[in-house]
């Protein structure tokens, strides 16, 4: 798994290559701006989740990935979207990436086609065509991963999104990157307890940067969250947003493992 990332990069500066040809930017423009009426607010979203004194799921749909394989054969977007959404979840994260995650980008519209959730786009973006892309598909919120892109190109992504009327959910996964995450505009920090790189997973990542982000941010802690214990333990160091996949998709209703997950003493009291 080492250099994955770096893999990953050089495969996206292709297809972006590719997309480019088979839709020039300015027939892009006029899909994502025609749709700038049917944007979700996925802030807001989480923000009600924490006002009730509930957890906030951002619920991941993903088939595949590069360190587990196939995680869920029987794959139907539109009914785990509709899982989600009625056990709980906040939004939706839905993986675009064919390549490294056997994601497609009729998953994000189907999934978003089943429910009323704001959806996230989690791919690789490196380039302002993705963007665009991003909200011609549907996606209220993109991901920009610090590991990936230089500062300004960050902050320009962010900007970009943001003139679309996109959320921006920023990933880090060190403290140096977390520096740079925090000279951006975008509330919602994730931190990913696995790393890139070499795909080792530790919440203790999370857990370690939180003392360094700032109370008006919203911590996102992703991957690694695989049982109740899990948690409860990030929600007791104060952390109450979340980015889940692999426990969902492996279960065979993965709205009720959401639910179990993180709302069972709840509905048990």
């Amino acid at each position: 798994m080492a250099n994955i990332l770096n893999r990953i990069i050089t495969v996206k500066l292709d297809e972006i290559r590719i997309a480019q040809e088979n839709m020039p930017l300015a027939e892009l423009q006029i899909i994502a701006y025609a749709r700038r009426a049917d944007l979700r607010d996925f802030v807001a979203a989480l923000r009600a989740k924490h006002t009730l004194g509930d957890p906030a799921i951002i619920a991941e749909i993903k088939k595949a990935s590069p360190s587990k394989g196939v995680l869920r054969e029987t794959f139907v977007p539109a009914d785990i979207a509709r899982s989600y959404a009625q056990n709980g979840a906040a939004c939706l994260s839905v993986l675009t990436d064919t390549q490294f995650f056997q994601g497609d980008e009729r998953h994000l519209q189907q999934a978003r086609d089943a429910c009323t959730l704001p959806v996230l786009r989690k791919d690789f973006i490196i380039d302002p065509y993705q963007v665009l892309e991003a909200r011609a598909i549907g996606a209220d919120c993109i991901l920009l991963i610090a590991s990936a892109l230089e500062p300004t190109q960050m902050r320009e992504l962010e900007a970009y999104a943001y003139s679309l009327g996109l959320a921006v959910l920023v990933e880090v996964h060190n403290a140096d990157e977390l520096d740079v995450a925090l000279t951006m505009q975008t509330p919602l920090i994730g931190v990913n307890n696995r790393n890139l790189r070499t795909f080792a997973v530790t919440l203790n990542t999370t857990l370690e940067l939180l003392a360094s982000i700032p109370s008006d941010r919203i911590v996102v802690t992703e991957s690694g969250i695989l049982t109740r214990n899990d948690a409860e333990q990030m929600r007791a160091a104060g952390i109450h947003t979340f980015l889940v996949g692999e426990a969902f998709m492996r279960a065979e209703n993965p709205g009720v493992a959401l639910s179990n997950i993180f709302f069972v003493s709840k509905n048990l009291s």
